[in-house]
């Protein structure tokens, strides 16, 4: 897994960071619900799943922090994931797809099951589906970077969980010699990394409205 990270660092090294953009969860939970609105859930999740470049940031957004307000996500505690997990471990690559396939219909923004999948695609050399995979990671990822410059309380990086927040250190390059500060805030827990002279904010979001 160490070894496809790096060749994510590869392929995200070509991609530019998106405008820095405020996030309203509030506005997003409300857009979601709401049939009339372009950023509607069933609207985004169609475009992400047929053609996830066409979206654009505030739609990244809608969709990787909307999942603060939807309750048939995957758990990475779920039994189906541990079994994914599972055949990952083994280098069942097939049974890995199949059980990725299941698992990413149920919940296509799961960044977890999105990993595995890339890499048992890699691993069986299926270039389209890799790369599709890798666009919608991308998307999600990008509403991430886009969230702020992480540089501040105010400006921090938000993520959902503690697993998309060890995704963007890796992302991010940030590496073991930084050592991790936590403290609580509001709707969420701030972790600050640092390294020398450098700090970098990022909030985990815990949502309670």
């Amino acid at each position: 897994m160490r070894h496809y990270i790096l060749l994510l660092f590869l392929l995200f090294s070509v991609f530019s960071f998106g405008q820095k953009s405020a996030v309203d969860l509030k506005m997003i939970r409300k857009d979601l619900k709401n049939d009339k609105s372009p950023y509607n859930y069933e609207k985004l999740i169609f475009k992400y799943k047929a053609y996830p470049k066409s979206l654009d940031t505030i739609e990244s957004q809608h969709l990787y922090y909307g999942r603060n307000f939807r309750n048939d996500l995957v758990s990475t505690m779920d039994e189906d994931f541990k079994l994914l997990a599972e055949s990952f471990k083994n280098g069942d690559f097939d049974e890995c797809i199949k059980k990725g396939k299941v698992l990413y219909e149920k919940d296509p923004t799961n960044l977890d099951v999105l990993l595995i999948l890339l890499r048992a695609y890699d691993s069986k050399k299926d270039g389209s589906n890799f790369i599709h995979h890798l666009n919608q990671f991308r998307t999600l990822t990008d509403a991430v970077r886009s969230s702020g410059d992480g540089k501040s309380e105010n400006t921090a990086y938000l993520v959902n969980s503690v697993g998309d927040e060890y995704i963007l250190l890796n992302i991010l390059n940030l590496g073991q010699d930084y050592t991790r500060v936590s403290k609580p805030g509001k709707d969420g827990m701030f972790d600050l990394w640092q390294k020398d002279s450098n700090t970098v904010y990022i909030k985990v979001l815990y949502i309670d409205f």
